[in-house]
């Protein structure tokens, strides 16, 4: 090799190695978008899987099938004897005998049916969750740092469907003619920690690592605290609509904004329940999850207050889009309490939360990562 003298001249000729691209997203570029468009579809998937639940719950369907049996269970009953053989099951259990004694075959079907499909459905959740993690582990194509977190989304997955078995178990013995609401509110707790786990997740891989961390240093940090506990209280208002709709305590006060012509009903407390009045009291269930409303309301109208004075058009655009959200789910709880939570109007409602939770989601994002501006506009 040619030495090189202490003082060489540079000139133009001389060539220069220049950067390919920056170190974060180097080797994982391409992987980034196909992950994400997995992720959108077992995001579309879950919210089935969270409307499909709640018709089950609210058909009474949810303790038609008396077993659990992950991988043969996919398989319905294919003949006559074999539909006998489901239908005698059922009639071991209490709900038959105490809510359905003259329910026929054919009517034990149009439940089994709703169940089935519900299972079925989380069966093929866990199956696209896992073809996708396998193709794109062995393909390279999981960004760095990503596999812990796709990882733990499997795992919720899995416990999800142990849950529910554990839900569906606690109405098969004893006197309960239903599931547990607590049990209950457990499953559809988990299902939306699911949900948003993956929206926040795909948020996150519609951008650049490189462009995270930047915008990260612009993140309004009073604005994302505030809308992190609006995050909570969303969520727990989400478990006293499941433990409502467990025990059907949203058809049990059909005025508003009185109940039952009293703004505390009477009923709301019952000696001799004690504790579980918070779980199987109708009246004190409601009132409570009337109260989380209104708080809920007061203080989503707070945070967008404070959003409006955000520097970011596009951060301001995403409280806007769920106060609007706010405003429809109130308008949904009112008709529900009305009309005595009808299935449509009862799914619309359940519908609606995954919308609000998203969009909470959505907003909080933008306020820890917001989008870049400058005079030209938003920088995308």
């Amino acid at each position: 090799m040619a030495r090189r003298p202490v003082f060489h001249e540079v000139t133009e000729t001389t060539p220069r190695s220049t950067p390919a691209g920056g170190m974060i997203d180097a080797g994982h570029k391409t992987g980034r978008g196909w992950v994400r468009v997995w992720l959108m579809l077992l995001f579309v998937m879950v919210v089935a899987m969270i409307a499909l639940g709640g018709a089950t719950r609210l058909t009474g369907s949810g303790l038609s099938i008396t077993e659990w049996k992950p991988v043969t269970g996919a398989i319905p009953p294919m003949d006559a004897a074999t539909w006998a053989a489901e239908f005698e099951k059922y009639k071991q259990i209490p709900q038959f005998a105490q809510v359905n004694p003259d329910m026929d075959l054919a009517g034990f079907k149009q439940i089994y049916w709703w169940e089935w499909s519900h299972r079925l459905l989380g069966r093929l959740v866990g199956l696209v969750w896992a073809l996708g993690f396998v193709v794109f582990l062995a393909t390279k194509r999981i960004p760095t740092g990503w596999t812990p977190r796709l990882l733990a989304l499997g795992a919720m997955g899995g416990a999800q469907g142990a849950i529910g078995w554990w839900m569906v178990h606690s109405g098969l013995s004893g006197e309960m003619v239903r599931v547990a609401s607590y049990r209950l509110a457990i499953h559809l707790g988990i299902a939306f920690a699911i949900l948003g786990l993956i929206a926040w997740l795909v948020l996150s891989l519609g951008r650049s690592e490189a462009e995270l961390m930047r915008a990260r240093r612009a993140g309004e940090r009073k604005l994302f605290s505030m809308t992190t506990g609006l995050m909570h209280l969303a969520f727990v208002q989400i478990l006293l609509g499941a433990l409502v709709a467990g025990i059907d305590a949203g058809r049990a006060y059909t005025g508003w904004p009185t109940m039952g012509g009293e703004w505390i009903p009477t009923e709301i407390w019952d000696t001799t329940l004690g504790w579980r009045n918070f779980f199987e009291n109708p009246a004190l269930v409601q009132f409570v999850h009337r109260m989380v409303a209104y708080l809920l309301t007061i203080f989503a109208v707070v945070v967008f207050l404070r959003a409006r004075r955000s520097p970011h058009p596009v951060t301001r655009g995403a409280y806007v889009a769920m106060i609007a959200a706010v405003a429809v789910q109130v308008l949904l709880g009112i008709m529900n309490v009305l009309h005595a939570s009808p299935l449509p109007l009862a799914l619309a409602h359940q519908i609606g939360a995954v919308a609000l939770f998203t969009l909470i989601l959505r907003a909080r994002h933008h306020a820890r990562y917001p989008y870049e501006t400058s005079v030209r506009g938003t920088i995308r």
